[in-house]
């Protein structure tokens, strides 16, 4: 019965560190939920789970003994990564299909979580070309895109930065939007398409991420955390607009 314990347990707090990882990475509740129960499954346990915002209700039963294992878990706030959404996800059908230990399933979990990341500077350069496309998409000609590309690289930057020393979120995405619409402004002095480059400067800030799967989670039922996902997103928008209405009071007060 020690021993049955000792298993339930290690399981339990594998599960949990694995949803909680996933919903932090910004994968949708329905997808965490299924992995979970399919990990559990594939270790001989019933696992119940409920997702809300900040938190995960984790249950484990065992089938065969009757031991039970009960936590709540904090989740933690992540970077989005697709690399760990993938690779998570298919972590889960590994070990149902091949039905990997708890050890097991750690030393690939480990493996996951601290593969190398993307470096900071290809991603602001890609970034930066992304925006700069969306510029082109929008009508903008090609000095609004060189303009776009540069105003995306300060603000992209800025908001690593911030990112990086643990500044509030909402204030991070109020001054990146500013700065990065404010070297933007530079279209206005030049014969070009300035309203688009105002425009687009911002769009890298967008929150894609959180509104997809709020829109996800709503659909499939998860109406809490999906609401808080979309209102957390509003937000953000609200912020996107804040700085750049600064900017357009500062450079182009005809506008608002």
């Amino acid at each position: 019965m020690e021993q049955n314990n000792k298993s339930i347990l290690e399981a339990g707090k594998f599960i949990e560190e694995y949803s909680s990882h996933m919903m932090g990475c910004g994968v949708h509740t329905s997808r965490v939920i299924r992995s979970s129960k399919r990990i559990g499954e594939a270790l001989g346990y019933n696992v119940r789970i409920s997702v809300f915002q900040k938190s995960i209700i984790l249950a484990l039963h065992d089938k065969e003994s009757g031991e039970s294992y009960n936590e709540v878990i904090d989740i933690p706030a992540l970077p989005i990564s697709f690399e760990h959404n993938s690779a998570l996800s298919a972590l889960s059908w590994e070990a149902y299909d091949k039905h990997l230990t708890v050890a097991e399933l750690r030393e690939r979990y480990e493996k996951i979580i601290s593969s190398p990341k993307m470096n900071p500077l290809f991603v602001l350069l890609m970034v930066g070309l992304a925006n700069a496309s969306f510029c082109r998409l929008f009508g903008g000609d090609w000095l609004s895109m060189g303009i776009v590309f540069f105003s995306t690289l300060a603000g992209f930057y800025l908001k690593q930065q911030m990112t990086a020393d643990k500044i509030n979120h909402f204030i991070t995405f109020i001054t990146s939007s500013f700065v990065a619409s404010l070297c933007a402004s530079m279209s206005l002095i030049f014969d070009t398409t300035s309203e688009i480059a105002l425009a687009t400067s911002v769009l890298f800030l967008v929150p894609g991420v959180p509104l997809i799967n709020g829109v996800i989670d709503v659909i499939e039922g998860h109406i809490l955390s999906g609401f808080s996902r979309l209102v957390h997103a509003a937000l953000l928008i609200v912020c996107i607009a804040t700085g750049l209405s600064f900017t357009l009071m500062l450079v182009k007060n005809s506008l608002l």
